[in-house]
């Protein structure tokens, strides 16, 4: 499977279009996590422990929507757009990360 950010592919030609396919992770952060990125985020520096849960949202939200292409019979997805949000309050934050594209089948 073919991803791509772009609308196109340099040498490759559409022949289908199967239609928008998406996929979705949310992923609790716990709150050790929680709190030593906070005295990060007041003193500086980068939270290693954020970064690894946002790449493993963001690889589970595009396998996921690679899968449901994959099953609707395309063999890449164009014009692929990732999202970061974060859900939550005081309790404790979640992390969401959605990938969007178009599933199409190239030859």
């Amino acid at each position: 499977m073919l991803i791509v950010t772009t609308n196109n592919i340099e040498g490759k030609r559409v022949v289908k279009y199967i239609g928008m396919v998406s996929g979705e992770a949310i992923l609790g952060a716990n709150i050790f996590k929680d709190f030593f990125a906070g005295i990060r985020d007041i003193v500086g520096g980068r939270s290693a422990a954020y970064e690894k849960e946002l790449r493993k949202a963001k690889d589970i939200a595009v396998d996921e929507m690679a899968m449901q292409g994959q099953s609707l019979g395309a063999n890449a997805i164009l014009a692929v757009d990732l999202d970061y949000e974060t859900i939550g309050g005081s309790t404790g934050s979640m992390l969401m990360v959605t990938a969007n594209g178009t599933a199409v089948v190239i030859e």
